[in-house]
């Protein structure tokens, strides 16, 4: 099942795909259907909706948190070990925006690709094991964890580099776990101006998705509509050489097949 947060004619609405179409469910957005704590087979879909386009699923998620480091190609790239426990930092709502939208930034950042895939939580987690987690995930997504560079290695903590307004692409759909399987393997895509920069495979994650959701939980509870990104595959700008950073019009395309593309322009601004 492909769901959506869709604008149309008459505003926007959470939806099902149906075949060529797609339909409404009882919600604004894919965040308040979720937020209901019924699964989203469980709802009828509704009327064809008119010129619908998909936009960013989640626009409220309580929380966004992102996995670094979880690739084993990506690590060695960075000259790190492989880690024992997730390397964790968080993000907001307002960091993220849709499969189509510009990247608009400031002029003179260092800013980098990181395609990765992420984890839409369908039930409320607390302190579950990895079974509970497992079955606890709504869905998977695309999304690109945009990073500037300059701001992220200032200090030792990442957060500044990671949580620009409106700078995490995500969409266009939610794949329920019945199509998509990260554990039999799905490639993770990214090209820059259509030149392959990145290509990984969810079969070489360190910690999969259900061991993410279940870590997580330990220490803070995951509600419906959450969302956890699962870390990027290897071919970063920045562990170039020389490194080699987005600029002004470049077009970044993020493929997951099965799931999507997001196709977003970097627009940097005085």
């Amino acid at each position: 099942m492909h769901l959506a947060t869709v604008a149309h004619e008459a505003g926007t609405s959470a939806a099902v795909r149906d075949g060529e179409t797609w339909r409404a469910l009882p919600a604004t957005d894919l965040s308040a259907l979720l937020a209901t704590g019924a699964p989203a087979a469980g709802h009828v879909a509704g009327e064809v909706l008119a010129g619908a386009v998909p936009v960013l699923p989640l626009p409220a998620p309580r929380k966004v948190i992102c996995c670094g480091l979880n690739y084993a190609d990506h690590i060695r790239e960075t000259g790190r070990e492989l880690p024992t426990h997730p390397t964790l930092f968080t993000k907001y709502a307002d960091t993220l925006t849709g499969p189509e939208a510009d990247l608009v930034l400031p002029k003179g950042l260092e800013v980098d690709w990181e395609a990765e895939l992420a984890v839409v939580v369908g039930t409320t987690l607390r302190r579950v094991d990895r079974r509970t987690a497992l079955a606890g995930i709504a869905g998977y997504t695309v999304a690109n964890d945009i990073s500037v560079r300059d701001w992220q290695y200032r200090t030792v903590e990442w957060f500044q580099g990671k949580a620009w307004d409106a700078s995490t692409p995500v969409g266009p759909v939610l794949v329920t776990p019945d199509e998509l399987d990260p554990a039999a393997g799905v490639d993770v895509l990214c090209r820059v101006n259509g030149e392959l920069v990145q290509r990984g495979n969810t079969r070489t994650l360190v910690f999969d998705p259900a061991d993410l959701l279940a870590y997580v939980s330990t220490f803070t509870v995951l509600r419906p509509g959450d969302l956890v990104l699962t870390g990027t595959p290897g071919g970063i700008g920045a562990a170039r050489r020389p490194p080699r950073f987005l600029a002004d019009g470049d077009v970044v395309e993020t493929e997951i097949p099965g799931v999507g593309t997001l196709r977003n322009t970097v627009r940097f601004t005085d």
